[in-house]
Formats: C-alpha cells, structure tokens, sequence
C-alpha cells in the first residue's frame, strides 16, 4: 500500500521537479553567459570566481523557485499567470544575490564571493527571457508533435477580426483540438496579406474549388459579429457550391461565460438563406396586455404552442395553464421551464374534445386570454382522417370557444394557417371552418375574438426541414413532391411573435397575416440544406420527384377569393377583410357538421364543402365530391399565385 502511495505521488510530481531541474541548468548556464557578456564575450574574467559563485547563484534560483512556485505550472499550458511567476522568482532571486553580496562583504564569510551588480541585472534579464522562452518553445513543440497525429480538418475563418482570433484559440488552444485553421478571409484590404497568429490573411476572391480543394479545406466559419441577415445569406450562398460545411459563431453575449466553446460553433441552419429577414417585434403592447392576467395555452406541448409558453413566462402574467394531451412532450416543456427558473405555470393533461373536463378547468382557473393552438395539421394524413381532423380542429375549437363566452374570456387568439385559404384538403377545410365559427361567436361581442394566420414553420414537428435533415443522415435521396412546389416560411419564434403581438394589437374579428416575402421553391430548398452539410447535389445526394400528395397544393395563398387586406401599425402584419358570413347559417351547418361528425356520418366531407364553397379538393379521392371538375392541378393553382401576387402588390 505504501509503496502504491509513493508510486502515484511519485507520477504526480515527477513532471514539476523535472521543470525545477531544467530551470537551475537555466541559472547557471546564463550566468556563465552574463560573465561573457560583461566582459564582451572574452575570458578576461577570473573563472575560478565563477565557479565559486556558480553553486551559491544555483542555490538562490532553488530557493526563489520554490518560494514563488513558479516550477509548479503545466509547461503546455503556459500563459500570462506562469510568467508573472517567473518574474517574481527571478526578482526574489536578485534581491537575495544583492543581499548576500553585501553580508559577505561585511561579515567576510565567503572569500572572493562578490558578483558586480551588472553581472546580476545582466544574469537578471538573460534568466527571464531564457526560462520564458523556453516554456514556449516547449508549449509549441508539444502542440505541433500532438496534433500532426490528430488534426482531421482544414478550416478557414471568415472574419480576421477579434471574434475570428478568439474563434481560431477556441479551435486551437488544446491539446484535444482536431481542427488546422489554414487562413483568414477578409474584405479588409489592410489586412490581407499578412499574418494573424501564423495564419494567413486572404480576400474573398480566393476562393475558388481549386483553392479549397488543394488546401484540403472541410470548413469554413463565419465569425463577424452583428453582420447583416442579407449580407450573411449573400456570403453563404456564395460558398453553398463548394465541398465544405459552412458553419457559424453565435454573437459573443450567448457565449458561455464569456468564452467561446467549440461546441457553439454550429452549421449554418437552412433559415439563413430563405430570401426574407426574419420579423422582429418588440411591443410592451404584448407585455400589458398579459400582465396579472391567467392565461390559458391549448396545444401548449407543441411546435407553436411550447414557444408561446416560452415567450409568455417571460412576461408578468398571474397564472399560466399549459394544456395538451401529449404527455411526453408537456412533461419535457415542463422541466425545461423549471431548469430555466419559471415556476408560475400549470401543466395539464387534457382533450379538449372533453367539454366536462375543459369546463371544469375554466371554471377553475378562470382565465383572461385564451391561445388557442391545439390542432391536427398533417395534410395527408388528414386526408383519410377527417373524422379525427373535424373531432379536434372543428368541434375541439367549437368547445374553447364556448367555454369561453361562457366563462366572460377577455381575448381569444386562435393559431390557424395558410392552408385554411382557398382549402384543397380536409385539413385547410376544417382550419377554416374553425375560423368561420370564430367569427360567429364575435358576433356576440362578449370576448374579443382573433385569428392568426401564417405559413409553414420552419423546424416544426412535420415540417420539411427536419424531414430534409433525417435523409441527408441516411444518405438521402430528399423526396420533394413536385419540381414546382413553393412554400412561405418563418421561424418558430416569429409565429409566436405574431401571435402575441395579435393579443395585443386586436379588437376582434381580425385575421391577421404576415407579409412573408417571397415563397420558396422546396426543390431549392433541398438543394442548399445538401450543399449546407458540405455534400454535393446529386453526385452524393440526389432529390427524387415523388409526386403531389393527397391534398397538397403546388402554391400556398396567404388571402382567399373574395379578401383583401389592410395595412396595420406594423408594416410587416396585415389584416385580411373577410367576405362577410350569415352567421346563423354558418352556425348551424356547423354544429350540424359537429353532431354528424360524432356519428361518423360519411357524409361529413360533402358537408364541409357546403360551408366552405372553395374548398376544392386536389390530388384526392374525394374530388368526386366536388360539383365540378377543376382546371388542372397546375394550370389552376399558377393562375391563382398570379392573382394572389397582383392583390398583394395593390394593397
């Protein structure tokens, strides 16, 4: 056991008192040197003096050295603290020398023991620059002979910058770094061609395939701080055609301590290059309209529904109640809100097809505003599901929106989608009716009832975009339905955005929209997100043509036949003006549909169409049910998008 004990410290230690070793061999051979140097690199000096002086002066380098530590510190990590140590020790040292120089010359203890002061500043100067430089050649050697065996990857920085120094220590600055940064790119002409830590400077227009491919570069990162949304998908877009992964670093207040980590640096995400800046909006608006208030989120485990719980805990609401039927998911937002120190929240397992059970949480809590997002959205698979797609997007919504009224609700946001407009589906179909009751119940003018409509979301449970990324892992082929298909995108946060902001700048009865630029064609979209993973399109991945789904339509409409819009204090948010509705009609048809649904009546999807007269269905078995064939898929719907893009354009 003993000799166990000895043996660890004796591993432990060894490395230290080897530095100590080499540091007093440091000593005594600059003090020869200081010698030379006094004397002008003669031998005009009596060397039995130094030999005499020789074992004191090494004597004196111990002792300082063990005093100040400054031997105790990992040589391969060597920085600004371990020579501060070395300072210390070398000025101890001096002191000590002076003052034995000068007991010795008054005591008479040591006969020829006297080292001029020059010897000693000389010797002083000679121990730092030797012991520092030493250190750093050892740090240097040791990190070249580590990671010619390690090094997988050649990378470039873009931005030579402060953030691209610090992005280039990040990957550098240990021993268990993989990473070999080969140059810096930089539009700054005063920079380029020179060195920035050893590395190379270079201007965009180097590169090219055969710069990349004859430096072996892997990645590219971008580093520059606060760089334009536009600018940044501009540049990307320029290097989506090489062989590389385009990564990038978060802005220096997300770093974790004020350190970047390698493991921030992330791939650069498809949203980056959608032709649109991402919509921001701040209003305290939001944040009164929520204060001291109980708020109630329908769908709130959900892709929209748990980003709207995110952004609400934020704010200074009374009570919060999550409700949602999924409970692995509700159970996952419930522990990411604590972990981030949100407590005031409620999560509840619940239907909300359950009228008892949702009346009995409404008469519990009591609540204020009511998001509205629990829904079936998947369009295929609703397609041969209306009974389930009416049961929870119809007859689900019809219950919340009673219950409200009921129990004096303030506002009401509902959480619908593009897809309700001009419908092709029975998910659209029942998103719209679900709208037109809403519209019914404002009629009442108890609660303030509101309709947010948007695009695709990017990122959401369903959505393309993680669909992409799965097959990409698997080596592809991405499927996309149709060469032609386009689609309006925003992020996660950006629906939420809209959703709160239409709590607070609503009055009810609007539908608000969002002006989403322009749509994008999926087939593109395929290509960047293989490009963006650094593979290439089709030589390593290909993108197969499957064909349009049942319901799925070519291009999505934000307006339907008979709408138009007005602007709102936000230049970005419009409100859609509804062809108006007879409310007792529509009403009734849709209670009717409500009942027959429960019956599983199959006569419900004819009775959709009734309520909502443009709801034509495509690429579906349920287009027998039309009263009149429509154009072909293509033809029809490209004249629509034309006429969609006119009415947008004269609003």
């Amino acid at each position: 056991m003993i000799q166990h004990y000895l043996t660890n410290r004796a591993q432990k230690y060894t490395s230290k008192w080897i530095v100590l070793v080499i540091d007093l061999m440091l000593v005594s051979i600059t003090f020869v040197f200081s010698y030379l140097i006094r004397f002008n690199l003669t031998l005009n000096f009596d060397i039995d003096k130094l030999l005499l002086q020789l074992p004191v002066i090494i004597a004196i380098g111990a002792i300082s050295f063990l005093i100040t530590g400054s031997y105790k510190g990992v040589v391969r990590h060597t920085g600004v603290r371990d020579v501060y140590n070395i300072f210390n020790a070398i000025c101890l040292s001096s002191i000590i020398t002076i003052f034995m120089v000068i007991l010795n010359r008054e005591m008479d203890y040591m006969e020829d023991f006297t080292v001029p002061l020059s010897i000693i500043i000389i010797h002083s100067l000679l121990n730092f620059i030797a012991l520092t430089a030493s250190r750093y050649v050892f740090k240097t050697a040791y990190y070249n002979f580590v990671k010619q065996f390690k090094i997988t990857k050649n990378v470039i920085i873009y931005g030579a910058g402060e953030s691209g120094i610090l992005t280039q220590n990040a990957l550098t600055g240990h021993s268990g770094s993989i990473s070999k940064v080969v140059g810096y790119i930089d539009k700054d002409y005063e920079k380029v061609g020179k060195n920035i830590n050893g590395v190379r400077v270079y201007g965009p227009e180097v590169l090219t395939d055969y710069f990349i491919k004859s430096n072996d570069i892997s990645e590219i990162i971008f580093s520059i701080q606060n760089i334009d949304h536009n600018k940044l998908r501009q540049l990307v877009e320029e290097l989506v055609d090489f062989p590389v992964q385009v990564k990038i670093v978060p802005p220096i207040e997300d770093w974790i301590n004020g350190e970047l980590k390698i493991s921030q640096i992330k791939q650069v995400q498809i949203e980056d290059l959608l032709d649109r800046v991402p919509i921001n909006i701040k209003n305290k608006r939001i944040a009164n309209e929520l204060r001291d208030k109980v708020i109630f989120v329908t769908g709130g485990a959900g892709s929209i529904g748990s980003e709207l719980v995110r952004q609400i805990a934020n704010c200074e609401y009374k009570s919060l109640i999550v409700i949602d039927q999924a409970e692995s998911a509700l159970y996952d937002l419930q522990q990411e809100l604590k972990q981030n120190g949100f407590h005031n929240f409620i999560p509840i397992v619940g239907d909300i097809r359950d009228k008892n059970r949702m009346s009995s949480i409404f008469q519990e809590y009591k609540p204020n505003m009511v998001f509205h997002a629990a829904a079936y959205k998947h369009v295929p698979l609703m397609e041969y599901n209306s009974y389930e797609a009416i049961k929870i997007n119809v007859a689900g919504t019809k219950v919340i929106v009673d219950l409200s009224l009921d129990n004096n609700v303030d506002k009401f946001i509902f959480v619908s989608t593009d897809k309700a407009v001009n419908p092709t589906n029975v998910m659209g179909a029942t998103k719209r009716i679900a709208e037109m009751y809403i519209s019914c119940a404002e009629q009442y003018k108890k609660t303030k009832f509101i309709t947010t409509r948007f695009g695709n979301v990017l990122g959401s449970n369903g959505s393309v975009i993680p669909l992409f990324k799965k097959q990409i892992e698997k080596g592809g082929p991405l499927t996309v339905t149709h060469k032609e298909i386009t689609r309006y995108f925003m992020t996660i946060p950006e629906a939420a955005q809209l959703v709160l902001e239409a709590g607070g700048m609503g009055q009810g009865g609007e539908i608000f929209i969002f002006d989403m630029g322009d749509s994008v064609k999926i087939f593109d979209l395929a290509k960047n997100m293989i490009k963006l993973s650094g593979l290439r399109y089709p030589e390593d991945i290909d993108i197969k043509i499957t064909g349009l789904r049942p319901g799925e339509k070519l291009y999505e409409e934000l307006l339907a036949n008979g709408e138009d819009t007005m602007p709102t204090y936000h230049k970005k948010i419009m409100i859609s003006k509804s062809r108006e509705l007879f409310y007792e009609e529509t009403k009734s048809k849709i209670n009717e549909l409500c009942v027959s649904n429960m019956f599983f009546n199959e006569n419900t999807v004819k009775l959709m169409k009734e309520i909502v007269p443009e709801y034509v269905s495509n690429n579906s078995e349920l287009c027998k049910l039309d009263k009149k064939e429509s154009k072909p898929i293509e033809e029809a719907e490209v004249a629509a998008h034309t006429i969609l893009k006119k009415k947008i354009l004269q609003s």
